[in-house]
């Protein structure tokens, strides 16, 4: 036998373009703002932190596997019942165990062209293959997902609204893409940034799922919750797929920190209000400001904004990157989403929001 024998992964795995996250350093001796990864620049609500700090007393002990208090707290607040919500490290988890428990080689998956890079990655993980359809305007296209339809299509992606457009599609479209598909399909929602939306047209998906068979719909504690750190999203799916799911995932997938901050979390409306406030109000001025210097801003109704910058190299979005990061403005490069002249910016503090148009007005004189 050769020596240079070794393992090796399984078929398609090194086709896989690893996920990129935000940057999240500046210079030295330069005062960070990360406005990468769509952060609450508010912060965890301090009744987390109290319950995380709680929980230091107790850490050897493993935590409830099911995250029955936690399912709890969510159905609380939500008006769901519990038995039909997942709860994952991360909404991320939750994507990739409905990937690996509904697709299998061969079969297909839908994503739209400027989506979460993660429906890709887990399509391909799953041995399936991912079919990417164009949007309109930066925005889903319903048509091109029905066009899209196979016999070997099993999963249709979508985050509404979407990252990191910003954009979203009125939930009567939403029915209509789900009635047109067969029932064997399924259709997943990604309201990650459901709680910043101010639309009378939008709905995060729960109404759907209540009616459904095939529609699962995901959300996330790491935007307006503030804890991306912790790790922690659910899942409100038919009490079929939540029992498929529970099979699939890891016996302890939300630790003991995460389900004690979860809980605090989703309880403290307070926060949340007092998050999607400030989000309501920096986003426009932020928007209202960079159109001033002659941007390009796609309008969004998440918690962040997408802004394009001019043709030519004197003012692409790479030397705009190098020259706001300086600065310490640490933004998101998006080529990897099909943008490769914008930049994603998070609505930040107002020290950040203003910091970064005024190091833009600099920057484009």
């Amino acid at each position: 036998m050769s020596a240079t024998l070794r393992p090796e992964p399984k078929p398609g795995v090194m086709d896989i373009a690893a996920y990129v996250p935000g940057k999240s350093a500046a210079p030295a001796g330069v005062k960070l703002h990360k406005l990468s990864s769509n952060e609450n620049p508010l912060g965890a609500s301090p009744a987390a932190k109290e319950a995380v700090k709680a929980l230091a007393e107790k850490m050897e002990f493993y935590p409830d596997g099911a995250a029955t208090k936690l399912r709890e707290a969510i159905g609380e607040v939500h008006g769901l019942n519990p038995a039909n919500i997942v709860c994952s490290n991360g909404s991320d988890e939750i994507l990739g165990l409905l990937a690996q428990t509904y697709l299998t080689a061969g079969d297909e998956a839908i994503i739209t062209e400027h989506g979460f890079l993660v429906y890709k990655i887990y399509t391909q993980a799953a041995g399936a293959v991912p079919v990417t359809v164009r949007e309109k305007d930066a925005t889903t296209d319903v048509d091109a997902i029905l066009a899209a339809v196979t016999d070997r299509t099993r999963i249709v992606f979508l985050a509404n609204p979407n990252n990191p457009t910003g954009t979203y599609i009125p939930f009567d479209e939403v029915r209509r893409l789900h009635a047109a598909l067969p029932k064997n399909v399924l259709l997943v929602l990604d309201a990650a940034y459901a709680e910043f939306v101010r639309r009378n047209d939008y709905e995060s998906g729960i109404e759907l799922v209540s009616s459904t068979e095939n529609v699962v719909m995901t959300r996330t504690f790491s935007k307006v919750h503030g804890l991306g750190g912790i790790r922690l999203g659910w899942a409100y799916c038919p009490a079929h797929i939540a029992d498929a799911m529970n099979r699939m995932r890891g016996p302890f997938n939300v630790n003991a920190a995460a389900i004690e901050a979860g809980i605090a979390a989703i309880r403290d409306r307070s926060h949340v209000e007092r998050s999607v406030a400030h989000n309501e109000q920096w986003l426009a001025w932020t928007t209202e400001e960079l159109t001033k210097l002659g941007l390009t801003v796609t309008p969004s109704v998440g918690n962040f904004i997408l802004i394009h910058f001019p043709a030519g190299e004197a003012h692409s979005a790479a030397k705009a990157d190098d020259y706001l990061t300086a600065r310490g403005y640490v933004l998101r490069r998006v080529a990897a989403y099909g943008f490769p002249n914008a930049l994603r910016m998070t609505i930040g503090t107002e020290e950040a929001n203003r910091g970064v148009v005024a190091a833009l007005k600099d920057f484009l004189k």
